[in-house]
């Protein structure tokens, strides 16, 4: 178990706390999925990647996790798609979650234990709502069934610190609810009454479907009782969404808190701009990783605190891109500097030490100590990158020193398993250790193409060596047509595609 305690920023609290679990050494984290109309967007990598990482050090922490994601698979916005489509709603639905494990999995995001689907727990949400109906905190009105919010007050803006009574003020008469059943535009939805085309179940209160918020507090009490250890979700699910659980849970259960520590991750902006739509800044994950390999995303997300906002831009892909490929190249290095299966003993690690070895290896530990109190500081995993990043500079030093064969393995190893520790096992930028030593694969495009460009480039030579300018020019829109580069270099021309 780590030795130093986790401190997490709990959104319920509004502050910073001790991270502490209802049984010892064991996690119960339920963080909500994705509403599956459509394929994930960049928003969607961010919340996973985010709890990916919070999943993964609880992991390297020593505790076992028990992690459920759900997914919401019949709502407005399905019901909505699918009648666009072809009226299916239920292959929509299992297309959208089998490109949702597509995305994840290429993001090198763990899978949660469960993934529960929320039509799968229709009786429970009936059962939930019939007790809060029992307990007058919930009304049967024409059109479904509602939370009537002024049955407990007392816990409106548990997460967003709203005012019920400025709410209450600030609403005055402005709030058309005609052709509605609720009481009062606070009150949300748990049961809403069949519409003609939709999909329904049948209900003490007729035929319908489940309300958005209901199905999470089903879902998590389902898998652990009436009350677990983290909730989390992305910034915007606050309110109404995270509220409205604790409204219904905390009234069923008469438990309060329901969820002992809430998180909630910050957005990504596009170039300064809220990610959408109608601006035309929309990128879904399988848009964006064709032109941005998968690991250097991954990289761009991580450097940055989950809470905080991403502004996704050129600039911060590029940076990523290079520092991801400067922890690559180190590892690779690493990986093939061993040369035995059981290296010698290293000196002692002393970042006082005379001895550049010693010195070197203190300076890592240092660095491995710092990753991990990154981590332990609300998951901070900019920090944490930031060491990794300071441990690969020092690891290229000392395998570019004049080291012996003996401690050269031997650092080798350390390096190899240093790296794998954190930026593997923690942070997930590593590939395996085969797939980083294998040799990369050449671009089908380009073998297709290859003798007919080099072919190319030699006439080209053979026309500038005669000065006929025309003809190389000529040869040069030739390149261009089939979608060609050529750089030339000192040692000759090479070339790429477009």
């Amino acid at each position: 178990m780590n030795p130093m305690p986790i401190r997490l920023h709990d959104t319920r609290r509004r502050t910073k706390v001790d991270f502490t679990t209802m049984e010892p050494g064991k996690v119960s984290m339920y963080v909500c999925g994705v509403t599956v109309y459509d394929r994930c967007h960049l928003g969607h990598a961010r919340c996973y990647l985010a709890f990916d990482l919070i999943h993964r050090w609880l992991e390297s922490s020593g505790f076992d996790v028990h992690y459920v994601q759900n997914f919401t698979d019949i709502d407005d916005k399905i019901i909505v798609r699918a009648n666009e489509l072809d009226g299916d709603w239920k292959a929509l639905v299992d297309a959208n979650i089998e490109a949702y494990y597509e995305d994840m999995d290429a993001l090198n995001i763990l899978r949660a234990d469960d993934y529960p689907r929320c039509t799968e727990y229709v009786d429970d949400m009936i059962r939930i709502i019939q007790d809060l109906i029992d307990k007058d905190h919930a009304y049967h009105a024409n059109d479904g069934v509602y939370f009537h919010i002024d049955s407990a007050p007392e816990k409106y803006g548990a997460l967003t610190g709203q005012n019920i009574e400025a709410v209450r003020s600030g609403a005055g008469g402005r709030v058309d609810l005609t052709g509605s059943g609720k009481r009062d535009h606070k009150d949300f939805a748990l049961w809403k009454a069949a519409k003609p085309g939709e999909p329904t179940w049948e209900s003490p209160w007729g035929p319908g479907r489940p309300g958005w918020h209901i199905e999470c507090t089903a879902m998590s009490m389902d898998h652990f009782g009436a009350q677990f250890d983290i909730h989390g979700g992305g910034h915007d699910l606050r309110f109404p969404h995270h509220e409205a659980e604790i409204f219904q849970g905390e009234c069923h259960t008469g438990c309060s808190p329901v969820v002992h520590h809430w998180l909630h991750n910050g957005f990504v902006n596009i170039d300064g701009e809220k990610m959408s739509k109608s601006l035309g800044n929309f990128w879904t994950i399988r848009d964006i990783l064709q032109q941005v390999d998968a690991m250097v995303l991954r990289f761009a997300l991580v450097n940055a605190h989950y809470r905080s906002p991403i502004d996704m831009n050129e600039t911060l892909l590029k940076n990523a891109e290079r520092n991801y490929n400067k922890v690559l190249e180190t590892y690779v290095t690493a990986l093939k500097n061993r040369t035995t299966e059981k290296p010698v003993e290293l000196p002692q690690a002393d970042i006082t030490s005379s001895l550049p070895l010693s010195k070197s290896l203190g300076l890592l530990e240092k660095m491995g100590e710092g990753f991990a109190k990154a981590m332990d500081d609300d998951f901070n995993s900019r920090e944490a990158v930031a060491k990794v990043l300071g441990a690969v500079r020092e690891m290229s030093k000392t395998m570019s020193s004049d080291l012996d064969a003996a401690d050269a393995d031997a650092f080798a190893h350390y390096a190899v398993d240093w790296l794998e520790e954190s930026a593997g096992a923690v942070l997930g930028v590593l590939p395996s250790r085969e797939m980083a030593l294998a040799e990369p694969e050449e671009d089908p495009r380009k073998a297709a193409i290859a003798e007919q460009v080099e072919d190319l480039l030699l006439q080209r030579a053979e026309a500038r060596g005669a000065k006929d300018w025309p003809r190389a020019d000529k040869i040069r829109d030739q390149l261009g047509e089939l979608g060609v580069v050529v750089t030339d270099t000192a040692s000759g021309p090479t070339w790429d595609l477009a």
